[in-house]
């Protein structure tokens, strides 16, 4: 019996190399930060991609994790996430804030989180943080810079 040619030798080769390059995708998605975040209905608007390409490399001491779907963010290991692309909130007397211009309403308090949505811009941008981060209105700060861009139709009324 004859043994394998020096070309089935070599498509064996990278057969198995692309193998083991899929699966060590497959595991780092997996461990990513944001594999249960989900994109925005209008993630692929043009505004969404002119703020990723702004996207600081860390929010405050937290650096920016990597992240391969259009319209999302994450820092300090899912401590802060970012979704660009998410349906513009209605009129609502929920508390909100303006920070550098930039109008946030508070969503909701979810577990560990605290979830917060730009208020009067299309399309809007949601950020979840842990409550964790000591810093918030450094975040939102930083935030505000980031998607102040986005030109505002509305502003929140209410005090938060």
């Amino acid at each position: 019996m004859r043994g394998w040619s020096r070309r089935g030798r070599a498509a064996a080769g990278v057969t198995a190399a692309g193998l083991v390059a899929g699966a060590a995708l497959v595991a780092y998605e997996l461990n990513s930060p944001v594999f249960a975040l989900a994109q925005g209905p209008l993630a692929k608007d043009p505004a969404c991609a002119r703020i990723a390409g702004r996207y600081p490399a860390r929010l405050g001491e937290a650096a920016r994790d990597p992240v391969t779907f259009e319209g999302l963010a994450v820092w300090g290991q899912g401590a802060v996430e970012l979704r660009c692309g998410v349906t513009p909130p209605g009129p609502t007397t929920d508390a909100c804030v303006s920070v550098d211009g930039v109008d946030w309403v508070w969503r909701e308090r979810a577990g560990d989180r605290e979830y917060l949505v730009t208020y009067g811009r299309s399309p809007a941008v949601e950020v979840s943080v842990a409550t964790s981060v000591t810093r918030l209105d450094a975040v939102l700060l930083d935030l505000s810079h980031l998607v102040a861009p986005l030109a505002p139709n509305a502003e929140c009324l209410g005090g938060g």
